[in-house]
């Protein structure tokens, strides 16, 4: 199979700029009919929620008396998903929890910071885990289990209150058992079955059945992105996310089967996952077409996963090793895998990525489930500034000020002078008001 193959030098200002720009997809229709279902969710509330799902997907199905569509699960139900697990996917589960606390374990913040500044004077800071975070997890006919794990874990290590999870039901109103159980195993008690937009709705601003949380993270499609975009201000969130993406930079010392295997796992996510090779390299580009079409035909889904490469996948051809580096930093890619002869020297040289995977033995699908590091990423060049989901993310930092008196007086002069710069006269007083004579 050909995909569309571009040499870089051959690229103008213009068409290099087209090729890196990406977006989470967010065209205006979308982000009006998301602010729409955001504010009837507002105004209607549970109600709202279960028409929204009704509408566009997402709900359970009305009980069998004629009431209304349950939105949270019995706890127990999931107790009982996770004692029904089988014990492959069971074990496998524990594997990546397993994985997830080692390394997570390591960006626990300490509990407090201090700083002796100056004589008489102490700046401080302490971190405050999240009282009520919650992740959007996707569901119906893709429902990902792992996702949910990566979620979980960093916001217990943070130690933040119970973690508030909803996930979208199937077409048929139909729930994932791998899902369920996931959340049973994880000690999740608080499951609402709602999709899209009005999930984030109703996180962020509150229902008759859920109360508003702090934060919501997790990815989503571009309903839930649209949703997170219009509520930020009333809640925090993650980041916005847009397609999931993969860039494989590879010299002549990679296995060309490796790289059109990693390529096509990434083409498994939808039509609009990029997925590029990035080489100087032109022969391995041609092997690893020759190879992609080669393991089509043993893969499910053949179509789609045509469809998908032959909309979003590409090879970009540089004339050196050093410019396909300066690329991938440019395109800031969501997953990039580095499969060079000197892995260190690249590895040192790559600043924009939300995850790498170096070395022939570091399939980007590793890191989705068991490596330990974190998937949900950053997307959309979004990793020229923005890392993978974290501990630090489940909290945040309260800044404490100390000062006696011999300390505020040590800086009075420089706090007045500035004060008066700036034409805030009453911030100086507030400090020469110390050195008065107290009231009577």
């Amino acid at each position: 199979m050909r995909l569309r193959r571009v040499v870089l030098a051959e690229l103008g200002a213009a068409e290099r700029a087209a090729l890196v720009r990406r977006s989470a997809g967010l065209g205006v229709d979308v982000r009006a009919a998301a602010r729409e279902i955001v504010e009837s969710v507002r105004r209607g509330g549970d109600a709202a929620v279960r028409a929204a799902n009704a509408r566009f997907g997402g709900g359970l199905p009305g009980s069998a008396d004629g009431g209304p569509a349950p939105l949270r699960l019995d706890p127990a139900r999931l107790a009982d998903a996770a004692e029904a697990l089988p014990r492959d996917v069971r074990d496998g589960l524990e594997t990546m929890i397993r994985h997830i606390e080692r390394f997570h374990a390591a960006q626990v913040p300490p509990a407090e910071q201090w700083v002796d500044v100056a004589p008489g004077i102490r700046v401080g800071r302490a971190w405050r885990p999240l009282a009520r975070p919650a992740a959007y997890v996707p569901g119906g006919e893709a429902a990902y289990p792992s996702t949910l794990v990566m979620c979980a874990v960093p916001a217990r290590l943070a130690g933040t209150g119970p973690l508030v999870v909803a996930s979208p039901a199937g077409r048929h109103g139909t729930l994932s058992p791998t899902l369920l159980g996931t959340a049973g195993l994880l000690g999740i008690e608080e499951f609402h079955v709602m999709g899209g937009a009005q999930a984030i709705a109703a996180l962020a601003v509150g229902t008759e059945t859920v109360a508003p949380v702090d934060k919501i993270v997790g990815p989503g499609n571009a309903w839930v992105t649209a949703a997170k975009l219009e509520v930020v201000g009333e809640v925090e969130i993650d980041m916005p996310a847009g397609p999931s993406e993969v860039m494989v930079l590879a010299d002549g010392s990679a296995d060309p089967g490796h790289v059109a295997a990693d390529l096509l796992s990434q083409a498994e996510h939808g039509p609009d996952s990029p997925a590029v090779l990035v080489t100087p390299d032109a022969a391995l580009a041609d092997r690893v077409e020759r190879e992609i079409a080669r393991r089509l035909p043993t893969l499910e889904r053949q179509a789609h996963l045509r469809a998908s490469l032959g909309s979003a996948g590409s090879i970009v051809v540089t004339s050196s090793l050093d410019e396909a580096i300066d690329f991938a930093n440019e395109y800031a890619p969501e997953h990039l895998s580095v499969v060079v002869a000197d892995l260190d020297a690249a590895a040192a040289r790559i600043r924009n990525a939300g995850s790498v995977f170096l070395g022939p033995w570091a399939p980007e699908s590793a890191g989705d489930y068991a490596a330990g590091g974190n998937h949900v990423l950053p997307t959309g060049r979004l990793a020229r500034a923005r890392g993978p989901l974290a501990v630090e993310d489940f909290g945040h930092w309260v800044q404490f000020q100390r000062l006696d008196l011999a300390g505020l007086a040590s800086i009075a002069p420089a706090v007045a002078a500035l004060a008066e710069a700036e034409g805030l006269v009453a911030h100086r007083r507030a400090v020469e008001a110390r050195f008065e004579e107290p009231s009577a």
